[in-house]
């Protein structure tokens, strides 16, 4: 294991914090009134050092990939899928992509390994670990220098990003992806098989049980192998080469003291996967929503998280996190904005009044 993703990140500033809670209670409204807005900007200012938080400069970073195991038919959709929306994502037709101009925010495409043997070129950043994993149900996925590999690339995404950005959102694409993550989930302990397992990009009831069938032989598989696994091991025996990106990424951007809004089932998997292999990356996630695949309320009760909102979304691509960032900054702007008790000329006997209400 390479050093780097080990190494610790620093833990978010409490005297900011604690600044930043009693700035909250000195604002023109009674204690708690704005509920997790108020929690999120004091994560913020906590994070980012200052009383005064921005969610204003975000960057996304999409990170394509294809697996083995769709051979095994665990997904509604064949793998040419995930080519197709890398090209749709550059093109600007993608969820992703509308939201990102909606935003304001920086797009980075990443083709990490897709079953795709050209090139797509610019504005692709064409790092392809291979053409797509191993099947895990017969073999690891992938090699332990791969997912290495993997790492080193979401290191370098974060990286190459510009000095100020704030808000980093890391996506994925990549057919039967959802079957790598539940494997994921279930070796990290989240839950059974049977427990995690769902539709994915749209199984019906018999298509969920093949699913089923199909996690528990690459369990079984691995199980063998492995009494006991640490987490590096669990990635690159089960895990994608777009998940393992997204490990990296996390851990990178946990390290580069930056707030991380971590999106659905798949990207739970891998910040589930990043907090395992090292634990100080968690301070720095905020989880955007709650997805209705199955295994992502249990991913998240692994990881102790409460996500903001929960609006039935399950696409990926970063889509959840991307529409949480204007709760970001609505929390930043009330914060920021509001008046305090003294500021508003409010009386002592109505501020009082209010604060005990």
């Amino acid at each position: 294991m390479k050093k780097w993703i080990i190494n610790s990140a620093d833990q978010p500033d409490e005297a900011m914090k604690a600044a930043a809670i009693r700035r909250q209670l000195e604002l023109t409204k009674p204690p708690g009134a704005l509920g997790r807005l108020e929690d999120i900007a004091v994560e913020l200012s906590a994070m980012q050092g200052r009383l005064n938080p921005s969610a204003k400069n975000v960057q996304i970073a999409v990170f394509a990939g294809d697996h083995g195991v769709a051979c095994e038919g665990v997904s509604a959709f064949p793998q040419v899928v995930t080519v197709e929306m890398v090209k749709n994502f550059i093109r600007g037709g993608a969820a992703i992509s509308v939201m990102a101009r909606e935003l304001g925010a920086g797009l980075t495409v990443v083709n990490a390994g897709t079953v795709n043997e050209e090139p797509f070129g610019q504005p692709v950043v064409d790092r392809p670990i291979a053409a797509g994993t191993h099947n895990l149900v017969d073999e690891s996925a992938m090699a332990e220098s791969q997912c290495v590999q993997a790492l080193d690339l979401g290191k370098d995404i974060i990286d190459g990003f510009p000095e100020d950005t704030e808000i980093v959102i890391g996506g994925e694409m990549g057919i039967a992806n959802t079957t790598s993550a539940t494997a994921l989930g279930v070796a990290f302990g989240a839950g059974t098989a049977s427990e995690l397992v769902g539709p994915g990009t749209g199984l019906d009831h018999e298509g969920v049980e093949l699913k089923r069938k199909v996690i528990e032989r690459a369990l079984s598989r691995f199980n063998n192998a492995h009494s006991v696994a640490q987490p590096l091991v669990i990635l690159y025996e089960l895990g994608g080469f777009e998940i393992a990106a997204l490990v990296g990424y996390f851990i990178r951007a946990a390290q580069q003291r930056l707030a991380i809004l971590v999106d659905g089932f798949i990207a739970s998997a891998a910040a589930l996967a990043a907090c395992r292999i090292n634990p100080s990356v968690r301070q720095w996630m905020i989880f955007a929503h709650s997805s209705p695949e199955p295994g992502h309320r249990l991913v998240l009760e692994a990881l102790h998280a409460s996500p903001l909102v929960s609006l039935g979304m399950r696409l990926g691509e970063g889509s959840g996190s991307a529409v949480a960032v204007t709760l970001l900054r609505s929390a930043c702007a009330l914060q920021n904005g509001m008046a305090t008790f003294a500021e508003a000329g409010v009386s002592d006997a109505l501020s009082d009044s209010i604060s005990d209400s």
